[in-house]
């Protein structure tokens, strides 16, 4: 939990009389093992009885290799390694990186396929923004809280879980399309979800946002200016909660955002509650998106139709020879992108989400990036703890929605 490091020598405190009082400081290690650091994040930190004099924080603990993977392997066997950088949002993981390679093919997929990433997508922002505040709010007492959302949680991934076969490990969008289509029967059970979640949302809504506990526990703590925020490169919900109206489906619109009508949740106190509020609010507006998305769905196919770029159906695999050899040299050849290079952002469920990748020809991508939103985040902790109290890194470290896998890759 805390390992004491080290008792430095006294410090020298001077009174407003101008006595001076001898303080020991403390060197502590927080984390990894602290449950509230999940088990992936270490900070060193000075202390001057309970208040936190300095911090150093220390990220490595995952080790995904993400990026050198990549130059590995064909650009459909990234797919699966996209699923495990958000791995609590992973569609949107998907969708980023396959709008980058299509980016460098010039290739436009069918509206309907358009629509269906915006439709996973946005379950998996609500689903993770669940996850975010059950985490926060149980670390700050509220369990409650947490098993309520938690159950919210499961309403879309049963969702997520008839779309794509998977509950987690998604890899359903394809270079050119996604993998397959809606379900029957799938409307009425989004609709449902969707309802229950709203009314889970309502439900902590009235618990918790004036909980006088709560209240107390994040309002005014971890303040972050709208400038600060910026220059450490923040997006997502914690650069809107400091103020900045921020999102990349507004600012560079992609799929079918531009169709959709929707609106930023923004606040300007820029601390551990504004963050809280501005996800509530996005998942209602996340809510509000697929609504529309599924009213408005046009018919029509789900993926290109070139056999050069796009995976066939598993149907045509398994019981034709043309499918078969057209998967097999699809997945050990590679899709064949013409040398170039591009980048393309989406709206992760933590900010902008990019994948930069260079082409040379071949069926491997000669270098992948991935920009991921939590290592900005990461790097500003630090200052936002320094000067704070021991007790308000929880509920800072919990707004901040680390996620170990996009920023450690």
């Amino acid at each position: 939990m805390l390992e004491i490091v080290e008792n430095r020598q006294p410090d020298v405190h001077q009174t407003p009389a101008g006595d001076e009082i001898p303080v020991d400081m403390m060197t502590i290690q927080m984390g990894p093992s602290h449950p509230a650091m999940h088990g992936v994040v270490r900070i060193d930190l000075k202390l001057d009885g309970e208040t936190v004099v300095d911090s150093d924080v220390h990220i490595g603990y995952m080790h995904r290799g993400f990026e050198k993977m990549s130059e590995l392997s064909t650009y459909n066997q990234v797919l699966p390694y996209t699923d495990r950088l958000n791995y609590v949002s992973p569609l949107i993981n998907n969708v980023g990186y396959v709008l980058a390679v299509e980016k460098l093919l010039d290739l436009e997929v069918p509206r309907r396929c358009q629509y269906l990433r915006v439709i996973v997508s946005e379950i998996s922002r609500i689903s993770d923004h669940l996850t975010c505040l059950a985490a926060m709010a149980m670390e700050l007492g509220a369990f409650t809280v947490f098993l309520w959302f938690i159950k919210a949680r499961e309403y879309l991934w049963d969702l997520i879980e008839e779309v794509t076969g998977a509950r987690l490990t998604t890899s359903y969008t394809r270079i050119g399309g996604v993998a397959h289509d809606l379900p029957k029967g799938f409307a009425g059970q989004l609709s449902k979800a969707l309802k229950d979640t709203a009314d889970c949302i309502d439900e902590v809504d009235g618990l918790l946002s004036k909980n006088r506990i709560f209240y107390d526990r994040t309002r005014n703590v971890g303040v972050v200016s709208r400038d600060r925020a910026l220059s450490h490169g923040w997006t997502g919900p914690c650069l809107r909660a400091a103020g900045e109206a921020y999102d990349v489906r507004k600012a560079v619109p992609y799929s079918a955002y531009d169709e959709l009508d929707f609106e930023i949740p923004t606040c300007k106190e820029g601390d551990a509650y504004a963050r809280y509020a501005v996800r509530m609010e996005e998942m209602r507006q996340s809510i509000r998106i697929l609504k529309q998305a599924m009213a408005g769905l046009p018919e029509g196919e789900v993926r290109v139709g070139d056999h050069r770029v796009t995976l066939p159906e598993k149907e045509q695999v398994y019981h034709s020879i043309e499918g078969l050899m057209n998967h097999f040299k699809l997945i050990i050849e590679g899709v064949r992108v013409p040398p170039g290079e591009a980048y393309h952002a989406v709206e992760g469920a933590n900010g902008e989400l990019g994948f930069y990748i260079v082409a040379d020809g071949t069926g491997k991508p000669y270098r992948c990036h991935a920009r991921s939103p939590g290592l900005a985040l990461a790097q500003g902790l630090s200052p936002t703890i320094n000067g704070s109290m021991l007790a308000d890194i929880i509920p800072v470290f919990g707004s901040l929605n680390y996620i170990a896998g996009e920023v450690e890759r």
